[in-house]
């Protein structure tokens, strides 16, 4: 039995909750057990929560700069976890990681510019690039088997069409893949022969489940620090994305620059107090609840697939290296999206996201947030098997 108590049931009603309070709006139904949105069920470490009682105790809440010190706890959490030695200086902060898309959108390209990603692929890919004004460029990923694998072919005939900016998703959201090494050098390779820049979304980066391992790809080759920029957030890993506070590691003085000023053309300047409090106390104090957190994880995502695999035949799970998100493979039901979701919100009364909100090679899939206490998974493991039965 370890520190924390992951199966605490916490009652999230009348917070606020996007997760709970939206169910209506979402789905168009109110009594859905929702297990959509990636967020935890989850106290974040009892470390966080003291560093905001504190902060709060203190009563005054004016204006505020991120301190050093909290680049230094960036800066040596990624060395820890991820072995990347980051100077602090590299580090502009962010509300969050999707603003941070929209920053690098607006800061390297222009209007009707080529921006890459890879379906199905985490929703605001398309979004930020669509509002912005780019041209969206999808170079599809292949699932071969249960594993998704990159079309290396299709990747450079993209860029050789000039595409400005990539956007690459690892750990992958929604298929849960860890980029190895070698596709990570592929990649940074043709982005630099084609004079691509590349924006990684490494928000999941600290869920992974051993024996695979984070390669941030920034860190690879000295050559890619001119042309990445990485963002990352506490949000995920500690369950604290109501505090909107994340952080992109420019290594380039250039980049750095641009992304500042486009910041400024905003009229950002800075985090909010609780945000930056909970960021540094986070990043100093978390990592004895996230290894916990990780086992408790790792066991959701086992009980999950063992269900499926016993209960739903036709349903095919693809086993995440990462995230507590499970991507289904639905497509041998024969049911179209729509009556997916027929089934899931009429019979199951279960909320799930559809795939083909992730793009082309979504059809027929459906994503489930396993991040929750095992009491509520196995409930919705069953609601699942009501739906599909």
């Amino acid at each position: 039995m370890g520190s924390y108590d992951f199966n605490q049931n916490i009652d999230r009603k009348s917070t606020a909750s996007v997760k709970w309070e939206m169910v209506k709006q979402v789905f168009g139904e109110e009594d859905v057990l929702p297990m959509w949105v990636a967020d935890m069920d989850f106290l974040p470490p009892r470390e966080v929560v003291e560093a905001i009682k504190n902060r709060v105790d203190h009563g005054i809440y004016g204006y505020t700069f991120v301190r050093q010190e909290a680049g230094e706890a960036v800066a040596g959490w990624q060395k820890k976890r991820h072995g990347w030695d980051i100077d602090p200086s590299w580090i502009v902060y962010s509300p969050g990681v999707v603003p941070t898309i929209a920053l690098a959108i607006q800061a390297y390209t222009e209007p009707g510019d080529k921006v890459m990603l890879q379906s199905p692929v985490y929703t605001p890919f398309f979004d930020m690039a669509k509002v912005n004004g780019r041209t969206v460029v999808n170079s599809q990923l292949k699932l071969i088997g249960d594993t998704y694998e990159i079309d290396f072919e299709d990747f450079e005939q993209q860029l050789k069409d000039g595409v400005k900016l990539f956007l690459l998703c690892n750990p992958h959201n929604p298929g849960g893949r860890v980029w190895r090494e070698e596709e990570l050098i592929k990649i940074g390779d043709l982005c630099l022969q084609y004079g691509c820049l590349i924006l990684a979304d490494e928000i999941h980066s600290d869920l992974v489940f051993k024996p695979n391992k984070h390669i941030p790809i920034a860190s690879i080759k000295e050559e890619y620090k001119k042309i990445v920029l990485t963002g990352i957030a506490p949000s995920k890993t500690f369950n604290i994305a109501g505090l909107q506070s994340s952080a992109v590691v420019i290594p380039d003085k250039e980049l750095r620059r641009k992304f500042t000023e486009q910041q400024k053309m905003q009229g950002f300047f800075s985090l909010n107090v609780f945000g930056i409090t909970a960021m540094e106390a986070a990043y100093l104090h978390g990592e004895p609840w996230l290894e916990e957190l990780l086992v408790y994880l790792k066991e959701n995502t086992g009980e999950a697939v063992s269900f499926i695999k016993a209960e739903l035949p036709d349903i095919k799970p693809v086993v995440p290296e990462a995230t507590y998100l499970l991507w289904l493979d639905c497509r041998q039901t024969g049911w179209s999206d729509e009556e997916i979701k027929e089934r899931l919100l009429k019979k199951g009364k279960l909320g799930l996201n559809l795939g083909t909100g992730y793009g082309p090679g979504g059809e027929g899939f459906v994503r489930m947030n396993l991040a929750c206490p095992r009491e509520i998974l196995r409930e919705g493991l069953n609601r699942l098997k009501i739906s599909f039965t």
